[in-house]
């Protein structure tokens, strides 16, 4: 015999990826946007310049080398939150700029990685000499932790253009077709003439009878 699949098993299979989806995509965008950001206030490379004789440090964070993984971030936390204000086609636009946030982030993390024109800038402001250049370069893994972050971001913009369908809009003040519930005519107070006169408009009876 042919087992018949339960009418309420197969809508809650729905509603719970929609739940785990949910729940994964905002733990990662968040998590993501926090650790891109955080790497990009960090140390990301460093070196020395030789002022008469002498070897200055030189020190650029992540904000020195690019400002476009941070500024991703913080654009990627926006559309993560405005996902649950806009609704279908809003929806898939609004998840495709989440996941472009993110794969933007790996991309500038990943070319700044190896840039030391930030190094060169402080070596001529430190000699003082345009043509001086920083020497003994070295590099932290900061630039491949804030690409991480942007990969958590492009993972949360992928689960919302997959699942978005899935998950609850912020406002219950709308039936599932968007369309406003509807609200009811106030009962015609027979003390207030401007009542009355609004009742006859409607083609109602204000007397009840």
């Amino acid at each position: 015999m042919t087992a018949v699949p339960h009418p309420r098993s197969e809508a809650a299979a729905p509603a719970g990826s929609g739940r785990r989806s949910l729940a994964l995509a905002l733990l990662c965008g968040a998590l993501g946007a926090a650790v891109a950001l955080l790497s990009s206030r960090q140390s990301w490379s460093a070196g020395t310049v030789e002022v008469v004789g002498t070897h200055f440090p030189l020190t650029a964070k992540g904000s020195d080398v690019t400002g476009v993984p941070a500024a991703l971030a913080i654009v990627g936390l926006a559309a993560l939150v405005a996902v649950f204000a806009v609704r279908r086609a809003g929806r898939l636009l609004v998840a495709g700029l989440l996941a472009l946030s993110g794969a933007g982030t790996v991309a500038a993390a990943l070319l700044g990685a190896g840039d030391g024109s930030a190094l060169d800038e402080q070596a001529a402001q430190a000699a003082g000499d345009s043509s001086a250049t920083a020497t003994a370069l070295t590099h932290t893994a900061w630039p491949y932790v804030a690409a991480f972050g942007g990969a958590l971001i492009l993972v949360a913009g992928l689960l919302a253009l997959w699942y978005g369908r899935l998950w609850p809009a912020m406002s219950g003040r709308y039936e599932r077709d968007g369309a406003p519930r509807p609200r009811a005519p106030r009962p015609a107070d027979p003390d207030r003439p401007e009542d009355l006169w609004k009742a006859l408009d409607r083609g109602e009876d204000p007397t009840g009878a």
